[in-house]
């Protein structure tokens, strides 16, 4: 279990952040491990949890813009402190057209701090794109959001990410899932965090029954070891897919509270499920690497 678990600057509806000591407690790495992560969204596993060498992705590319600026030193804390200072105080001053300006100002230059901005000031944190890719979600109704406190919030996060890319390997590209797992070997782990399907299907790209299939597909043929995070069901209905095409796969579940509905009365507890193509629930070792605890397997002979 990590001792502390660090929020990434950019918020995602569906983030995993309370469910990142349930993951680290039944990742499979091996000190030869390369963490490949295709579904990048905000990054919150993968930020906490990767080994020395990781390769994030995504196909939003806005998301691997933001994370790459702050890799490669075009985006810093010092920006991101002066940058939201800056606008949030226009917003404090002008309210909602201050926000529709950065949203259409961010559709036509797609600048990574408007990004940010929007990510962090639009109704409930949502990134919606729509078929012609403008960033739509409304406007949270927030003037006063970038309070000191808030952007003091969001520098550390940043400032954190600054120095964690400087000590490791990481790999930030924009691409399909399907490219991201082929480039997986044997002795690496593929976590993924797709659009749930059935529930999340308007995040950057839809989501169907096809994309599932080529998942799970993608995966077996990669001879990685894996892990999926799905819903498994909540007081409504079942997620019929884990019983269908990841019929074969262990399961892990745990009881999870997502703050997506607009409304209290849409706001549930869903059953998570952690799918994987080895027994998680008989992870043998544990090693502290980089202040985080990791589960490491010697050799398959253990099973």
């Amino acid at each position: 279990m990590v001792s502390k678990v660090y929020v990434p600057p950019i918020k995602i509806q569906g983030i995993k952040t309370k469910i990142v000591n349930m993951i680290s407690d039944h990742v499979y790495l091996t000190n030869n491990s390369v963490w490949y992560e295709p579904f990048m969204g905000s990054g919150v596993v993968g930020l906490n949890l990767a080994p020395h060498r990781a390769v994030f992705s995504d196909t939003n590319p806005y998301v691997i813009e933001f994370y790459n600026g702050i890799k490669s030193g075009q985006i810093t804390s010092g920006i991101v402190k002066e940058f939201l200072k800056c606008e949030g105080a226009i917003l404090a001053e002008k309210d909602d057209e201050h926000y529709y300006a950065i949203r259409e100002r961010f559709n036509q230059h797609h600048d990574p701090l408007d990004f940010l901005f929007l990510n962090r000031s639009c109704f409930n944190g949502m990134i919606r794109f729509n078929r012609y890719y403008k960033f739509n979600v409304p406007y949270g109704h927030k003037p006063q959001r970038f309070a000191k406190a808030y952007v003091t919030k969001i520098v550390n996060q940043v400032k954190r990410l600054e120095t964690v890319f400087s000590e490791n390997d990481w790999v930030f590209v924009c691409c399909s899932f399907e490219e991201t797992i082929a480039k997986a070997g044997t002795e690496d782990f593929i976590y993924c965090d797709p659009p749930y399907i059935g529930r999340h299907v308007d995040y950057y790209d839809s989501w169907d029954e096809d994309h599932e299939i080529a998942l799970r597909d993608a995966l077996f043929q990669s001879g990685a070891k894996f892990m999926v995070s799905t819903w498994d069901e909540n007081k409504y209905r079942k997620n019929p897919y884990i019983d269908t095409i990841w019929k074969g796969c262990y399961k892990l579940n745990k009881e999870h509270y997502y703050h997506i509905g607009g409304k209290e009365e849409n706001r549930n507890f869903m059953m998570e499920a952690l799918l994987t193509n080895y027994d998680a629930s008989k992870v043998p070792l544990r090693n502290i690497r980089n202040g985080h605890q990791f589960h490491l397997f010697e050799s398959l002979m253990e099973y």
